[in-house]
C-alpha cells in the first residue's frame, strides 16, 4: 500500500523543478526518473518547469534523484512571485548577479580580461606560459559547475548531454595547449545557457501575469452570527464606508482576508477602481466593469444586480456588494490558470518529433566526431594534434564536431513557439487547450458554426416598432410618443410570460425607460400558440399575439404599414380594446462581427469554408444566412445527431472546426478536429466540452486564432531548418579543420538565441 508521500498510479504527481536551463535539462530528469522502480510514467515540461510523475513512488524518492542530478523541487509560492525586469540588458545582468553560479562566471571572465595584459610578456612556470595557467584557471573555476552536470546526466540520467560534450571538448582543449579557445568556449556557452534560461524566464513570466490577476485578499461583509462560526483571523477594515450601501448594514462588519478563506454565498464588497477577488453575483450596485484583463473586451461591460462577474477584473466607479458563487480555487482565473498550464505541458506532434529526433541525433553526431579523430590518423597517417605550418589536427576537429552535436536550439525551436502561441491566445481572450490543438489549429479548412447562440445573440431583440398612426418608417430605433405607448401596453400585459419573445418587449421597454408606464396588467390570460391578453389599469383591454390571433382583424384593417413586415422578423401584433393599434417585430440579430468575421475567413489563403448548421426550418435559416451573407453552405432543420452527422460528412473533405456553444453542441464539437466553444466568460461547460473556448464570445476572435496558429506553424519550421543548416554548415566546416572550437559553441549559442527570440515574436502578435 502507498504511504502519504508515495505516488499512486491513479494520482500522479505534478511538481515544480528548480534548476533547469535548457531543454535537454528536461529530457535528462524525464529518463532519469523512469528508471526509478515502480514509475510507471514521467513527463517533464521544460517551458513549465513541472514534473508529472505516475507509478508507485515516494516523494522523497524523486527528491534524492533529483538532488543526484543537480536540481531540486522548487517552491511554486516563490516561484510564482518571481518578476523580471523588461529592461534589456539591465534585466538580463540581474538575472546573471542574482544566481552564485553565474556569479562566479562573471568575476571569471572580469579576471581573465584584467589579467591579460599584465601576462602577455610574463615568464612559464614549469614549462607553461602564465596565460595559459590563467585560462585553465579560469575553465576549472567556471565550468567545473557544467562538468559534474555533465557526469551526473550520464550517471544517473544515462544521457550524453551537451554538458558532458563541453567537458570533454574543453579538457581535450586543455590537453593539446589550446587553452585561449578553452576560456572562450565554456564561458560562451554559460552565457548562452545562461541567456536561454533568461528567455524562458520571460516566457513563463508572460504567463504568470495571468495567475496574479486574482487579488490575494478580499473584503468580506460578516454580522456577529457569520463571525461566531466563521473566524478566520481576517482583521477589521477601519476605513469602511457604509454609507455606500442601499441599506442596512450596521451590524456588518468589513473583514480583510485572504481570498481562500472566503466562502460560497458570502459577501464581498469591491470598491471603485479595485480589482474584484471572486466569481459572484451582484447583489447591490450599479457599475461598468473592465472585463479585458479576463476575456480581452476593451470596452467596460455595465453591471447590475443580478448579473455575474469575474474574478481578476476591474470595478469601475461605484461600489459593488458581491455575492460568491465560486471558491476561489476555481474561480475564472484558477480555472484559466490551471487551461493554460496543461497546454504549455503538452507537446505537439513537431515537439514529440525533435524528441525522438535528439535522441539519435546527439549519439550519431558523437561516433561521427570519434570516426573523425581515429580513422585519419588510424589508416592515413593524419597528424592527431595541430602541425606547426597551422594544419588543424584531427583531434581539434573532432571536439569541434562535439560541440556542434548539441541539440539545444533544435529542442527549444519548438516548445518556445508553441508557448508563445497559446500565451498570446490567452492574453487575447482565446483558450486553446494544447499545442496539438494548436497545431490542428492550423490545419482548419473548413469551419462549421451554430446559427442560435453562435452567428446570432441567441435571444430575440425588438428591431421594429410600428403603430398604426405613426408617420414615420418601421424601425427600432425610431421613437415616438406613440411608438412607445405600444411598447408600453404590450409590456404591462408580458410582464408575468417566460416566453422569449415577452422577454424581448420588456428589454425594449426598459431601454426606452418606459418603467412607470407599464404596470402589470390585471386578468393576465395565455392563448397557447397565439399569443395573451389583459386588462390595464384604466379598464381598457390589452391583447397582444401573433397573426393567427388577428387574423380578422389584419385582413379588415386599413391602417398603414401593418403588412410592411421585414423577412425574418416573428411579428406580434397589439390590439386595445379591439382594434389594432400596431405590431412590434421581434428578430434574433446577428452578432455585430458575424459578417466581418465570415468576410475575413473567405479572404485567407486558402479560404477557409463556412457552413452554418442550425436546427431551425430551412426557411428562416435561409433568411439569416441571406442576412449575414458570406455562408458558403447551409444545412438546416438538425437535430444533434444529425449534426455530428454533418460534422463527420465535412471532416472527409479536410480538417473541419465546429464553433458552438460548448454544451447543446456537445456531440459535434467532440467529433469536429477542433470544437470551439462561445465560453461566455469561461463557462465551465464551454472549458470542458472544446479544444479552444473564446472567453468573451467574440467571433472576431475565431481568425485570430487561425492566424496565430498557422504563423506558429511557420516559425517552427523556419527554427528546425535554422537549426540544422547552422549544424550542417558547421559539420562541414570542422570536418575540413576551417572551424574553431569558438566558433563552433558560438554557433551554437546563436542557433539558441535565434530560434527563442524568432518563436517569442508571436507574443507580440495582433
Amino acid at each position: 500500500m502507498a504511504t502519504a508521500d508515495t505516488v499512486s498510479s491513479d494520482a500522479p504527481r505534478r511538481v515544480k523543478i528548480a534548476g533547469m536551463d535548457c531543454g535537454s535539462c528536461a529530457a535528462t530528469i524525464e529518463n532519469s526518473i523512469r528508471q526509478l522502480p515502480g514509475v510507471n510514467h514521467a513527463h517533464v515540461s521544460f517551458t513549465t518547469e513541472i514534473l508529472e510523475v505516475g507509478g508507485n513512488v515516494s516523494l522523497s524518492r524523486i527528491e534524492d534523484r533529483l538532488s543526484e542530478l543537480g536540481y531540486r523541487i522548487a517552491d511554486e509560492a516563490q516561484a510564482a512571485a518571481v518578476k523580471l525586469d523588461r529592461h534589456g540588458l539591465g534585466g538580463f545582468a540581474g538575472f546573471l548577479w542574482d544566481q552564485p553560479p553565474l556569479r562566479r562566471v562573471l568575476l571569471v571572465a572580469a579576471v581573465t580580461l584584467v589579467g591579460l595584459p599584465a601576462l602577455f610578456n610574463a615568464p612559464a612556470f614549469a614549462g607553461v606560459g602564465a596565460l595559459d595557467w590563467l585560462f585553465g584557471a579560469g575553465v576549472v573555476t567556471a565550468g567545473t559547475p557544467v562538468f559534474i552536470k555533465g557526469l551526473r546526466a550520464l550517471v544517473y540520467g544515462r544521457r550524453v548531454t551537451i554538458d558532458l560534450l563541453m567537458a570533454v571538448a574543453c579538457a581535450g582543449a586543455l590537453a593539446i595547449g589550446a587553452t585561449g579557445e578553452a576560456i572562450t568556449v565554456i564561458l560562451l556557452f554559460i552565457l548562452g545557457e545562461a541567456l536561454e534560461a533568461y528567455s524562458a524566464e520571460r516566457a513563463r513570466d508572460s504567463v504568470r501575469s495571468l495567475m496574479t490577476l486574482q487579488p490575494q485578499e478580499a473584503t468580506v461583509l460578516r454580522g456577529h452570527a457569520d463571525e461566531s462560526h466563521t473566524d478566520h483571523g481576517g482583521e477589521c477594515d477601519g476605513h469602511a464606508d457604509h454609507g455606500d450601501h442601499h441599506h442596512d448594514h450596521g451590524h456588518d462588519h468589513q473583514l480583510t482576508v485572504p481570498i481562500e478563506q472566503v466562502n460560497v454565498g458570502e459577501r464581498v464588497l469591491v470598491r471603485p477602481a479595485q480589482r474584484i477577488p471572486v466569481d459572484g453575483e451582484i447583489i447591490e450596485g450599479i457599475s461598468s466593469v473592465n472585463e479585458a484583463p479576463v476575456t480581452g473586451e476593451s470596452v467596460p461591460a455595465a453591471k447590475r444586480p443580478g448579473d455575474l462577474v469575474m474574478a481578476g477584473t476591474v470595478n469601475g466607479e461605484a461600489a459593488l456588494q458581491v455575492r460568491v458563487t465560486r471558491p476561489a480555487t476555481d474561480g475564472t482565473i484558477a480555472r484559466i490558470a490551471r487551461l493554460v498550464q496543461e497546454a504549455q505541458a503538452q507537446r505537439s506532434p513537431a515537439e514529440r518529433f525533435i524528441d525522438r529526433f535528439a535522441r539519435w541525433y546527439t549519439p550519431a553526431v558523437v561516433m561521427i566526431a570519434v570516426l573523425v579523430t581515429v580513422v585519419p590518423v588510424a589508416f592515413f597517417g593524419q597528424p592527431l594534434l595541430d602541425t606547426a605550418d597551422g594544419t588543424r589536427g584531427w583531434l581539434y576537429r573532432g571536439l569541434a564536431l562535439l560541440i556542434i552535436a548539441c541539440p539545444c536550439a533544435l529542442v527549444i525551436s519548438i516548445p518556445v513557439t508553441v508557448v508563445s502561441g497559446l500565451t498570446r491566445l490567452a492574453q487575447l481572450g482565446v483558450l486553446v487547450k494544447g499545442g496539438a490543438q494548436l497545431d490542428r489549429l492550423a490545419d482548419i479548412r473548413t469551419i462549421a458554426f451554430d446559427k442560435t447562440g453562435t452567428l446570432t445573440y441567441g435571444k430575440p431583440q425588438v428591431t421594429t416598432v410600428m403603430g398604426t398612426d405613426c408617420a414615420h418608417a418601421a424601425s427600432s430605433e425610431k421613437e415616438c410618443d406613440d411608438c412607445d405607448d405600444l411598447v408600453a401596453a404590450a409590456a404591462s400585459v408580458e410582464r408575468l410570460s417566460e416566453h422569449p419573445v415577452a422577454h424581448a418587449i420588456l428589454s425594449a421597454a426598459g431601454k426606452r425607460g418606459l418603467a412607470h408606464r407599464w404596470p402589470t396588467a390585471r386578468h393576465v390570460q395565455a392563448h397557447p400558440g397565439r399569443g395573451v391578453s389583459g386588462e390595464l389599469k384604466d379598464g381598457s383591454s390589452i391583447a397582444v399575439g401573433n397573426a393567427d390571433m388577428f387574423a380578422e382583424q389584419i385582413r379588415t384593417a386599413s391602417a398603414p404599414g401593418l403588412g410592411a413586415v421585414n423577412d425574418g422578423e416573428t411579428v406580434m401584433y397589439v390590439a386595445q380594446n379591439n382594434r389594432l393599434v400596431g405590431y412590434i417585430g421581434v428578430q434574433d440579430e446577428a452578432r455585430r462581427d458575424t459578417q466581418a468575421t465570415l468576410a475575413e475567413l473567405g479572404s485567407f489563403d486558402p479560404p477557409v469554408r463556412r457552413v452554418m448548421l442550425t436546427g431551425d426550418n430551412p426557411v428562416a435559416a435561409q433568411r439569416v444566412a441571406d442576412r449575414i451573407g458570406n455562408i458558403d453552405e447551409l444545412r438546416a432543420g438538425l437535430l444533434p445527431d444529425e449534426k455530428l452527422n454533418a460534422i463527420e460528412q465535412l471532416s472527409h473533405t479536410g480538417a473541419t472546426a465546429m464553433v458552438g456553444d460548448g454544451i447543446n453542441d456537445a456531440p459535434a464539437l467532440a467529433r469536429a478536429d477542433v470544437g470551439i466553444a462561445m465560453g461566455g466568460g469561461g463557462t465551465a461547460q464551454a472549458m470542458e466540452t472544446a479544444d479552444v473556448v473564446l472567453m468573451r464570445d467574440d467571433l472576431a476572435q475565431v481568425p485570430a486564432a487561425l492566424r496565430i496558429a498557422r504563423k506558429s506553424r511557420r516559425i517552427i519550421k523556419e527554427n528546425i531548418v535554422l537549426s540544422l543548416a547552422l549544424k550542417l554548415a558547421f559539420l562541414g566546416l570542422a570536418i575540413p579543420g576551417l572551424a574553431t572550437l569558438w566558433m563552433a559553441v558560438l554557433a551554437d549559442v546563436g542557433a539558441t538565441l535565434l530560434v527563442t527570440l524568432n518563436g517569442m515574436r508571436l507574443l507580440r502578435e495582433a
